[in-house]
């Protein structure tokens, strides 16, 4: 018998295993020379729902929303785009149960889908602040793939993703 407390509470504990690796990467971001062509930083989280995983990849990007890249000789300047989490696993299950999970996941995803987004936003927020991110001067936001809003990492708030490239 799955329950939503339980799914949720399994996922905290699944990411938390993953913090240490999270923020020591993240260090390393807060330590780059970027280049002056990027205007924001998009923290893009991919999710395998069937797989249980997650990753998250970091893009340099210009206002009008185009992927920077350090296309100079200039080695000390970063641009691109660098993974930050590698795909793990932030659920587990026995193959077993998956039929039945997914049962009770389809009848409680109006539930599920916004309690799952805010655990992985809060969890990727505390570790950007442990990660010392708010040192960056340059506006970042952590945004679930092809999603319509973004989570400004400054201001701790969602936003539509159009006004960031206002």
């Amino acid at each position: 018998m799955f329950t939503i407390d339980n799914y949720i509470g399994s996922i905290k504990t699944n990411l938390e295993k993953q913090s240490d690796m999270l923020v020591s990467n993240l260090k390393n971001i807060v330590a780059y020379n970027f280049s002056n062509d990027i205007d924001l930083l998009d923290f893009s989280a991919f999710i395998e729902p069937t797989r249980f995983e997650l990753s998250i990849t970091m893009f340099s990007m210009d206002k009008e929303a185009n992927e920077v890249f350090n296309e100079g000789a200039d080695t000390t300047v970063f641009a691109g785009s660098e993974e930050i989490l590698p795909e793990v696993e932030y659920h587990q299950l026995n193959e077993s149960q998956l039929d039945e999970f997914f049962e009770f996941y389809e009848q409680n995803e109006e539930t599920l889908v916004p309690q799952e987004q805010n655990v992985f936003t809060e969890w990727f927020s505390q570790c950007w602040a442990k990660a010392g991110g708010a040192s960056l001067h340059l506006p970042s936001y952590f945004v679930f793939h092809d999603d319509y809003r973004s989570f400004d990492l400054k201001n701790n708030q969602w936003m539509d993703d159009e006004e960031k490239w206002s």
